[in-house]
């Protein structure tokens, strides 16, 4: 490991050479008591920044070990750091050093919810945070002094202020505790017979379509109705408690009802989103749903590969089996049938639909509907005839957004109409009208609804080469992925929250084609072996990399179903 004093030697005799002179600073420094590692210098400085770390001991940075014990409070209290982090370096010397990204330092750190992340580390011995520097230059030369300022003054300092505790101590112990009680909170769904709980005071409505942020002026605070209020007990306590009371959302058919911009939406992008805990102050810190609870959309145009649908879709016109179903261009019904097989597959137990995203054919075929159109001539059979099944034979609960169709009464355990953003239990009034008034409807289900067969991927099939790269792994926003010569487009998938998922995505197929996808295994045990190495080793397992952080099996399965590479064989 170098000194500073070696450091400066090596900028003073680089200075002016071409860019790449800039390779001589890989490896380990030490300036005072932070170590610097430079791990990867850009080609040039228009390409993605440098890649370093910089590393404190424990002992100098005011935590104790005990403090982030845990896993979850490890994986709160290193997102954490990383917005600390990301804050320090907005402070640094603003304006830039030089030619294209000359002088940048940033760190990926999150937004409203709390993720597993590679942007900071903390182990009992040490802290650190992995950056993205833009080594100074201008033109294509080298800066030396600049950047002796940038590497032994800055990065230093940014290391002091964004790793060490000072005076927030409760800022820490307030931001790992709100973590704590969300997964207590989830880890008590299933004992309670529970997909999702909204804690009372909650603040669901955001200040946009666009934004994540909680709307403040006029927005209604949650309040559970008495027929649905639940308590649940949180390890560490709010305003002077241990409990905590709210709507809870029952396992089976639950149907959320009511007029146009009431807040059925709302509350359902609440559950949604409720897999993952939120920063204190984001409003529905208490809100807790099921880790596989999944939103299934339909997807017009999307690549089906080898997707047993038969059970929601029986054998299309001139006898096309749809058993193993492909297409390259699937439609609003065989899109939606596939994400719902899909997740079922990757072992989803919940579903969360909105009929604003579903295809309509798909989701009901009333009475006049089917006396017009026989049934040997629909081979669909609408979601209205499964929903049932899904949960008496699968175990698989719903929760539906429903303003269109009263034929739902007749097969939800709990409908829940929004009026003005306040929710009301209606269940009795529903079914009361379902016996009342009869839809003259009949099942259009053929016969009884079979798991699908997993399928197993090929290995070959799932390639993220690209010329000279064997791995080739690029993220445009939130949904588009670069992977291999393939843009896969994952806009569906809504509960993705961050294009660092995205990104983790990409390494995580690049991996398990290389290491998991063998002949006989299918995509379950794909993903089984895929969270244990995360669960074990963690996200550094797919790359020692600063810009990655944990998706679900979930989103891996539905990125891997959408490449349009992909081949499958049946078990």
């Amino acid at each position: 490991m170098r000194d500073e004093e070696e450091l400066a030697a090596i900028l003073r005799r680089i200075d002016g050479r071409g860019y790449k002179a800039y390779q001589d600073l890989r490896g380990s420094h030490r300036i005072g008591s932070v170590e610097l590692f430079v791990d990867h210098v850009q080609g040039d400085p228009f390409a993605a920044p440098s890649r370093m770390r910089v590393r404190l001991p424990l002992g100098e940075t005011g935590f104790r070990a005990e403090t982030f014990r845990g896993d979850v409070r490890r994986v709160a209290f290193e997102d954490l750091l990383a917005r600390r982090v990301r804050r320090a370096a907005r402070a640094l010397r603003p304006g830039t050093r030089g030619s294209g990204k000359s002088g940048e330092v940033s760190i990926d750190a999150g937004g409203q919810p709390v993720l597993e992340r590679t942007a900071a580390k903390a182990t009992g011995e040490w802290v650190e945070a992995r950056l993205a520097v833009g080594l100074p230059a201008a033109g294509r030369r080298v800066l030396g002094r600049e950047a002796l300022g940038l590497l032994r003054d800055d990065l230093p300092r940014l290391a002091r202020e964004g790793l060490c505790e000072g005076d927030r101590q409760a800022e820490t112990e307030g931001f790992l505790d709100c973590a704590q009680n969300h997964r207590a909170l989830q880890s008590q769904l299933a004992e309670h017979g529970l997909v999702a709980f909204l804690a009372d005071g909650s603040l669901l409505p955001r200040q946009s379509g666009a934004s994540e942020a909680p709307m403040r002026e006029g927005a209604v605070r949650l309040r559970a109705p008495e027929s649905l209020r639940v308590e649940l007990e949180l390890p560490c306590t709010v305003d002077g408690t241990s409990r905590v009371a709210g709507l809870g959302i029952r396992e089976g058919v639950t149907l959320i009802v009511g007029g146009g911009y009431h807040g059925k939406s709302t509350l359902l992008r609440a559950i949604e989103r409720g897999i993952h805990p939120h920063v204190p102050g984001d409003g529905r810190e208490q809100v807790a749903t099921l880790g596989s609870a999944v939103k299934v959309r339909a997807e017009d145009g999307r690549r089906v590969v080898g997707c047993d649908i038969h059970g929601f879709i029986a054998d299309l016109p001139g006898g096309r089996s749809t058993r193993s179903f492909d297409s390259d261009d699937a439609s609003g019904s065989t899109s939606q049938a596939a994400g719902i097989v899909e997740a079922i597959e990757a072992g989803a137990s919940a579903l969360l639909i909105d009929e604003d995203t579903s295809a309509t054919n798909f989701m009901v075929r009333d009475a006049r509907m089917q006396a017009l159109v026989a049934r040997d001539r629909e081979p669909i059979t609408p979601f209205v005839d499964r929903v049932r099944e899904l949960w008496e034979g699968q175990g698989v609960s719903t929760v539906l957004v429903m303003g269109g169709s009263g034929d739902y009464f007749d097969v939800a355990d709990t409908v829940i109409e929004m009026a003005e953003y306040v929710p009301r239990d209606v269940t009795r009034a529903a079914r009361e009208i379902a016996s009342r008034t009869a839809t003259n409807r009949e099942s259009d289900a053929r016969r009884p609804l079979r798991p699908s067969i997993p399928r197993v991927p090929v290995a070959a099939s799932v390639d993220p080469s690209k010329g000279r790269r064997d791995v080739h792994v690029e993220v445009r926003g939130l949904f588009e992925l670069g992977f291999g010569t393939e843009r896969v487009d994952l806009r569906a998938l809504e509960q993705l929250v961050d294009p660092s998922q995205t990104r983790a995505i990409g390494h995580a197929l690049a991996f398990a084609a290389r290491r998991i996808m063998e002949p006989g295994r299918d995509v379950p045990e794909v993903l089984d072996a895929l969270d244990a190495l995360l669960d074990e080793d963690g996200l550094d397992a797919l790359g020692a990399r600063g810009d990655l952080a944990r998706p679900r099996r979930f989103e891996i399965a539905a990125a891997l179903s959408r490449l349009r590479s992909l081949r499958v064989e049946a078990r």
